[in-house]
């Protein structure tokens, strides 16, 4: 049964309200995510930053004013961080999936600390029980890759879904098919911390750990745990995966265990693409993931890179 936090009879996410600020961020992404997209699509025309500013309706200097607020680079510099000769020059470097964050410098004081991820996985006889018993408060989120549906329980966080603005409405509902007999609560104030963290944990580190609880299959809640090994700024293989958990040839299945991930961007399967440096598929859509590969990388250069090589 979907309930609120007042108990109200609406069974259903509400949008925010207007003028509130996470509606820019909302337009923010949008209008960005429109531009990737259609640098894509023309990439092999070079569009100018006239052309694609004429695309997303805004001036050349707003459309670069944005773009560099929200990807902290041109937008020109940006595009680098989407081809494929950018994903295949991370793939060939020296990496351990075992030693990653040592790899990456997340041990420095830097805005790339761990995001100290805890996983724990229902036991076979709840993952049967459908939720029964539990509690789960849910929210609807604006974040920097757009709108979030965001479900937690006493256990942990359960659910963190990208959504389409045709979903929003109909979040709840879908929430409660995936947790049938689980008591699900429209409350956003109970998940705004985990919304507050999607958003800021690279700005503001905390060594407060997030616990996910995720119900799946054996091999599923395997690939998940090898996820977590992946560093922000880096990217794997769907191979390198299927070699870290000991099945080297379950590359297939390894694919299909990420597609059905659970929980966006804190299980970061959109770092993981083919060994052509393609980025392969990703459930909540290719312009979302290219998005998120590219912010992650221009925020990662910013920090690794010296004055003199930007």
């Amino acid at each position: 049964m979907i309930t609120t936090a007042v108990d109200s009879p609406s069974p259903v996410a509400v949008k925010s309200p207007p003028h509130n600020p996470d509606d820019y961020a909302r337009d923010d992404y949008a209008r960005i995510a429109e531009a990737i997209q259609f640098i894509q699509a023309h990439r092999h025309k070079q569009p100018d930053l006239a052309t694609i500013a004429q695309h997303v309706h805004l001036s050349e200097y707003h459309f670069q004013k944005l773009f560099s607020r929200w990807a902290g680079v041109s937008p020109k510099r940006f595009l680098q961080y989407l081809t494929v000769e950018y994903a295949k020059s991370k793939l060939a470097e020296p990496r351990s999936l075992l030693d990653v964050s040592l790899e990456a410098g997340l041990s420095s004081p830097s805005r790339l600390h761990a995001l100290f991820i805890t996983l724990e996985a229902m036991s076979p006889g709840e993952y049967r029980a459908h939720g029964e018993g539990l509690e789960i408060r849910y929210g609807i989120h604006s974040t920097t890759f757009g709108e979030v549906l965001i479900a937690t329980t006493s256990k942990g966080v359960c659910n963190v879904q990208f959504l389409a603005t045709a979903a929003i409405t109909e979040a709840g509902v879908w929430l409660q098919q995936q947790w049938q007999k689980a008591d699900v609560i429209h409350d956003p104030t109970a998940t705004k911390a985990v919304s507050d963290r999607l958003n800021q944990s690279l700005t503001s580190p905390t060594d407060k750990p997030l616990p996910l609880l995720v119900k799946g299959t054996n091999f599923q809640v395997q690939v998940w745990r090898a996820l977590l090994s992946l560093p922000f700024g880096s990217l794997a293989t769907y191979q390198d995966i299927a070699n870290h958990i000991g099945k080297p040839r379950a590359v297939r299945a390894v694919g299909t265990a990420i597609g059905v991930n659970p929980i966006a961007y804190f299980i970061p399967c959109h770092r993981v693409i083919r060994s052509n440096g393609e980025l392969g598929g990703y459930r909540w859509g290719l312009g979302r993931k290219s998005s998120i590969l590219g912010w992650e990388a221009s925020q990662f250069q910013e920090i690794h890179e010296t004055p003199t090589n930007r």
